[in-house]
């Protein structure tokens, strides 16, 4: 019953600003996405599962380089999306398929590469997430995760966490390095990389794409307010509230 409860939150979540994530700046376009057309360029005859994928901008960038598609979430109003974008945009090798990440509904061995971006800090087990990733793919598949990170600082962590569930009631939690390497190998995928950066997130389109209510924006910038100046060194903390935000780009392989 928790699990579904969460994972409705999600969907109502997001359901109804899918089309603010397909115009957001910072989900159409990024570094990542420059490093993950890279990654796929050899990969013609690939058929690719996008876990997660929101408002496909993930998607858009392996059609341009694969075979096939498949756009995977949990909002059947980000799909729609998904599905006209991809229609627009010529990439009638791109489907979509709906439903929770814990549980694919794809057969053994289905995918030759499976990637998410900005979606597994939303899911209700990590862990099982993985392991079904491991299971759709062919052997010595291919898996290319790209999310925000945690900085590995207790103090740090709290910070970003609170902002991050004031913002959005759907978030469950960003993972540090560490972490994300223990959920891989815990799966049985072996890391053939790993990148960090960092994302800027201006403030006001941050809480408008979740339509963050007034009194919670306000809450928010109250809670900037009183951050240690450690916690404000290190997220870059603006005096309109705009921050950064560490990211992680990891490839590994099936083992």
């Amino acid at each position: 019953m928790a699990t579904q409860s969460h994972h409705d939150n999600v969907d109502k979540q997001f359901g109804a600003q899918a089309n603010a994530y397909l115009s957001s700046a910072v989900h159409a376009s990024g570094h990542d996405l420059l490093r993950l057309a890279e990654r796929l360029s050899g990969e013609k005859e690939a058929r690719v599962l996008d876990l997660g994928c929101g408002a496909g901008h993930a998607s858009y960038v392996a059609a341009q380089q694969v075979k096939a598609v498949v756009a995977y979430d949990l909002s059947a109003q980000m799909l729609e999306v998904v599905k006209n974008t991809a229609q627009e945009r010529g990439f009638s090798h791109l489907t979509t398929a709906q439903g929770y990440a814990e549980v694919l509904p794809f057969e053994d061995a289905s995918f030759d590469i499976v990637i998410s971006r900005y979606s597994a800090h939303h899911w209700h087990d990590v862990g099982r997430a993985m392991r079904e990733v491991r299971r759709v793919l062919k052997p010595h598949g291919k898996v290319i995760f790209m999310d925000i990170s945690s900085p590995g600082n207790a103090v740090k962590d709290v910070w970003l966490s609170t902002i991050e569930a004031l913002r959005d009631t759907s978030h469950v939690r960003n993972y540090a390095p560490g972490e994300w390497l223990t959920l891989f190998t815990e799966a049985g995928l072996t890391i053939a990389a790993l990148h960090q950066g960092r994302l800027e997130l201006e403030f006001s389109s941050w809480v408008a794409r979740m339509r963050t209510p007034e009194a919670i924006v306000n809450a928010i910038r109250a809670y900037q307010d009183s951050a240690s100046d450690e916690v404000k060194d290190y997220f870059l903390l603006q005096s309109d509230g705009s921050f950064s935000s560490d990211t992680i780009f990891i490839e590994a392989v099936k083992a």
